[in-house]
């Protein structure tokens, strides 16, 4: 491995982050996968702590003359966090915003199957990406879940930029990050092999994990793992 790369893949992080997370011992733990690419992470997480597995689901909101640079996020609630790049007040942004939120309600409809999103109240939840640039679609993510009101809300990743863990640190009750270099430039100059995940797969990896298929049963929704 060169100097700078820390994984093999997603999959070898994943085993990493989730020796990390064991300790903890953490009650009723349900982890929530940003997609794609946290998805075969946080299945390996969530198969070690005898979690549940779900998807966050977020969306950054383009710039008008350049949708990949985000001048905020959207979660599947409606719920818009602004960049100070960005005029709330301005057409771009709600019709921007209008737009990922149809796209989140359909990726909702695609990983659910039918069924609801599993409900963070009262457990541990572990949210779960494959890497921060700029954390902000962990930090939008972090918000949505803390709505719902969950025991502890843990951020875990492989691999930040520094700035990304100071944005949500303040956000979540305990960040797990095992490397945040200061040479930090994309998430993907840390793994040997980060292809993109196949969406295909990545559903089925959520559809086939019916709640509580490998959890403890939650008593009152605060039950150890």
């Amino acid at each position: 491995m060169s100097s700078s790369v820390c994984f093999d893949d997603r999959l070898d992080a994943g085993r990493q982050l989730a020796r990390q997370l064991l300790p903890l011992q953490l009650r009723c733990p349900l982890v929530l996968a940003i997609p794609r690419g946290a998805i075969p992470i946080g299945a390996i997480i969530a198969d070690a702590l005898h979690g549940d597995l779900d998807v966050v689901l977020v969306h950054k909101l383009g710039a008008p003359f350049n949708p990949e640079y985000a001048i905020g996020a959207i979660d599947e609630f409606g719920n818009v966090q602004l960049g100070p790049d960005a005029d709330p007040g301005s057409p771009w942004v709600r019709e921007e915003s209008a737009r990922q939120l149809a796209v989140l309600k359909q990726r909702r409809a695609l990983f659910s199957a039918g069924r609801e999103a599993l409900d963070p109240l009262g457990r541990s939840v572990i949210v779960v990406d494959d890497g921060l640039a700029t954390g902000s679609t962990m930090a939008a993510a972090l918000r949505a879940t803390r709505t719902e009101m969950p025991l502890a809300l843990i951020a875990a990743v492989p691999v930040a930029s520094p700035e990304a863990l100071e944005l949500i640190g303040p956000l979540a009750d305990r960040v797990v990050c095992l490397h945040a270099p200061p040479d930090f430039r994309a998430v993907g100059q840390f793994y040997r092999a980060f292809p993109q995940v196949d969406e295909n797969e990545a559903v089925r990896m959520v559809r086939s994990r019916q709640p509580g298929d490998h959890a403890t049963p939650c008593t009152g929704g605060l039950s150890d793992h």
